[in-house]
């Protein structure tokens, strides 16, 4: 039994680490020309999360893999999110393509924030369009990499939402992830496993990532400079995360972050750039990788 078990573990392994090899895009990709971006929806045609047979190993660490796997297979859900004293929702993108839209529910700079690829939008608000002659939104860029590339705004933003960088986190070498036990959540039954990291292992197991926006994502995942972070993962019945939960400590901080993910696959979800009748270009802009 043992020997099967570590056989279906390689074979997750080898999976996912196929998959990750479509993830790297993000931050390496070349410049593409100025204009719109493309909306993001969910394709026409994709692999259903549920045909996706579960590893015979159930251990922790085995469950995790496939939690892992069935976060890419998913490749998009609807978020709401408290991290720290920010909170928000709408749907994100994770694969292939970067997007994000969603509603603050906090005090924030603009009341709604678009990311399409490497260009954002914020705004949607009377705010915005007093300052900008009636158009409600600001579109911008942030500046390339060192290698000319490039980046996504809001990066630090959008990897603490991603499921999979999460996961990957939980997965990495010199984790012991427990199975804490069965719990209800709102109407189902899930599984809570909890891991025991940092954030710069955390951020150093995104090796998918290039090393700016690894180093912006350990930024944004030490405020205060956290420096053990403690992740609780809660699985539902296909092995997908449904519940995510960062907490941490340092010497002058603390991270309190939940994520909730619903629609998983949701063929409906999309994010899309508004009119450009509607929209100011404001040029390019720098974004802290604190920036929510």
């Amino acid at each position: 039994m043992a020997a099967r078990q570590r056989l279906a573990a390689v074979a997750a392994v080898a999976l996912l680490a196929s998959g990750l090899s479509g993830c790297g895009g993000d931050g390496g990709a070349p410049a593409t020309p100025s204009g719109s971006p493309s909306p993001v929806g969910a394709p026409l045609s994709t692999a259903s999360p549920s045909a996706q047979a579960k590893p015979t190993d159930r251990s922790p660490h085995g469950v995790l893999l496939s939690a892992q796997l069935a976060m890419q297979t998913a490749r998009r859900a609807k978020v709401s999110y408290r991290l720290g004293s920010d909170a928000g929702s709408g749907p994100l993108f994770w694969q292939p393509k970067t997007a994000l839209q969603i509603k603050r529910s906090t005090p924030a700079e603009a009341e709604q924030l678009i990311v399409v690829d490497t260009v954002a939008y914020q705004g949607g608000d009377a705010a915005t369009a007093a300052r900008q002659g009636g158009r409600h939104w600001e579109r911008f860029t942030v500046p390339p990499d060192a290698d000319g590339h490039k980046e996504i705004p809001y990066a630090g933003l959008i990897d603490l939402l991603n499921p999979v960088e999460a996961l990957t986190a939980a997965n990495a070498e010199g984790t012991d992830p427990v199975f804490v036990g069965e719990e209800k959540f709102e109407d189902s039954t899930v599984e809570h496993y909890r891991v025991t990291t940092t954030a710069e292992k955390y951020a150093a197991a995104q090796t998918q990532l290039t090393q700016s926006r690894r180093d912006g994502l350990r930024a944004a995942l030490a405020p205060g400079g956290s420096i053990s972070l403690t992740l609780d993962l809660w699985l539902n019945d296909k092995d997908q995360l449904v519940r995510l939960q960062r907490t941490g400590s340092g010497d002058s901080g603390r991270a309190d972050d939940s994520v909730l993910y619903t629609d998983l696959a949701g063929a409906l979800l999309s994010a899309q750039a508004p009119a450009e009748t509607d929209t100011a270009d404001t040029g390019v802009r720098t974004v802290s990788p604190l920036a929510r």
